[in-house]
């Protein structure tokens, strides 16, 4: 499994991708996240799905990156030449996939600014070759790969409006719900930073070292916070319960004492 999220707020992208690849019992790590860069043309690509197949369709993109795409003064020419470079990977590899019974599974999240692009984008791109473009007001990120377990902290407070750090720290958080719920995701993590107009990508890893203290925190403010929630409307059901009776649960704890081994 995998966890990238790219994120669209309004001063810029901020992407974060986990490392770790299953393969029956063995554990490895690999990049998931691969940044281009040029003159007035900035660009990272995440993805999920096979590893054999982002392999080689980003093997594909970088040539098609050289040979069509430099020069161009829009993104969605880069995000053509991936998905050109995947329907070519399609045609040579989906009937052995079909054959060793593996679906065709690759998605990719493609973000950046070209020079003619009056604004920072983010796509993404489906198994098919087409795409749809992320970030509105509303919807400002996407998630591939395990996306249940971090969607909801998004949803709750990730605005277009908010700025990068405030995303970026939204965004940790997810995949901190993620790593701890999915066995497939975890440590270290790539995060890419893309200011608007900026035309520089960034990048920084992160050790689960770096952000232990993090999670720490972020356990014991979830649990005080539930303790700290108005409980009025709780005494509605609990006034149902009968009393607690002491001599009884003190007699039942004995007995239970008596009985371990």
């Amino acid at each position: 499994m995998t966890f990238c999220l790219g994120m669209k707020v309004q001063d810029g992208l901020v992407g974060i991708a986990d490392t770790r690849i299953l393969a029956g019992n063995e554990i490895q790590y690999a990049r998931k996240v691969s940044i281009f860069q040029s003159e007035g043309q900035s660009i990272f690509v995440m993805t999920s799905g096979l590893r054999s197949l982002r392999d080689k369709t980003l093997t594909y993109f970088e040539e098609l990156l050289e040979e069509e795409v430099r020069g161009e003064r829009r993104i969605f020419k880069a995000v053509n030449a991936l998905t050109k470079a995947l329907r070519r990977v399609a045609e040579e590899d989906r009937e052995s996939l079909r054959a060793g019974d593996l679906p065709f599974n690759f998605h990719a999240l493609v973000g950046g600014q070209f020079q003619g692009d009056p604004d920072h984008m983010l796509y993404l791109v489906y198994p098919e070759g087409n795409w749809v473009e992320v970030g509105t007001v509303g919807t400002p990120y996407q998630i591939i790969g395990a996306s249940r377990y971090g969607k909801p902290i998004i949803d709750r407070c990730l605005r277009y409006h908010d700025d990068m750090r405030f995303a970026f720290k939204v965004g940790t958080l997810a995949f901190d719900a993620t790593r701890i719920s999915a066995v497939d995701v975890d440590f270290p993590i790539h995060v890419v930073l893309y200011r608007k107009g900026t035309f520089e990508m960034v990048e920084h890893t992160y050790e689960r070292d770096d952000l232990l203290a993090l999670s720490a925190w972020w356990n014991e403010r979830m649990r005080s916070s539930v303790d700290e929630l108005p409980a009025e409307w709780i005494e509605e059901a609990f006034s149902k319960l009968s009393p607690v009776n002491e001599r009884d649960v003190r007699e039942t704890s004995e007995q239970s004492a008596l009985s371990s081994p």
